[in-house]
């Protein structure tokens, strides 16, 4: 049976994954900040899954946390970084910018850093965490997330050319998102809202498959490569 850590698996794509994974016999460990969604998952699932209070911003305790899991599950197949936060702050008060920066760059790349370290001395595994289609321009009404996913998408993207160049049994997947209908999802005119078991089936596809990149859903692909190629006066207009 394989094992699976999903970092931030309380609520929205975490959580529906953490679902899905069950679904098909794997073993799910999942962190959260929220003791209490904890509780209430593990119960739920009738303790088939092993949770952990973990905050990613808790930087000094981090990597700590996460070993206690490792060492629970003995071996580890898979993690799904699905921890962030998304503040709307055009009008750039700093204290919703920092809280984004410290959780979406400092936090997260801990995480990282401490996944991919481990599953080097492991030998093998596979880290697939969720950055944002925002990653891709730049954006005026939350410049801290589409900043702070555009650094998850290439330390990813670097994480992959360390593991080719020294030939290591480890897959990194960024997945991108459009809309999700969870909290994440925030602003007016939303379009394309996916489900959160759609998101969820489609991104546990992907993994599967050991996709380098993928789109939730799969019609977010045209938006990126309209938003790479799109000039510069009309994403200023956005």
């Amino acid at each position: 049976m394989k094992k699976a850590i999903i970092i931030g698996g309380t609520s929205g794509i975490g959580r529906g994954l953490a679902e899905k994974l069950i679904e098909n016999n794997w073993t799910v460990a999942i962190t959260g900040r929220r003791t209490e969604l904890l509780e209430e998952i593990k119960q739920k699932s009738n303790n088939q899954i092993l949770t952990l209070e973990h905050d990613v911003t808790e930087i000094n305790s981090s990597d700590v946390k996460l070993e206690s899991l490792f060492e629970q599950l003995k071996t580890v197949d898979l993690v799904v970084v699905s921890a962030g936060l998304s503040e709307m702050n055009e009008e750039l008060k700093w204290d919703v910018e920092n809280k984004v920066i410290q959780t979406n760059v400092n936090g997260i790349a801990k995480v990282y850093e401490f996944v991919f370290s481990k599953f080097k001395k492991q030998g093998y595994g596979h880290l697939a965490a969720i950055s944002s289609i925002a990653a891709i321009r730049g954006n005026r009404h939350c410049p801290s997330y589409s900043a702070s996913k555009a650094f998850q998408a290439n330390y990813l993207e670097a994480l992959r050319c360390i593991a080719k160049n020294k030939k290591l049994a480890i897959k990194i997947t960024d997945i991108q998102p459009g809309f999700v209908d969870t909290p994440m999802a925030k602003g007016d005119g939303l379009f394309w809202v996916a489900p959160v078991k759609k998101a969820s089936t489609q991104i546990y596809t992907g993994i599967i498959k050991g996709r380098r990149k993928i789109y939730i859903t799969k019609r977010w692909r045209l938006i990126a490569w309209i938003m790479k190629n799109a000039p510069s006066w009309i994403i200023e207009k956005m």
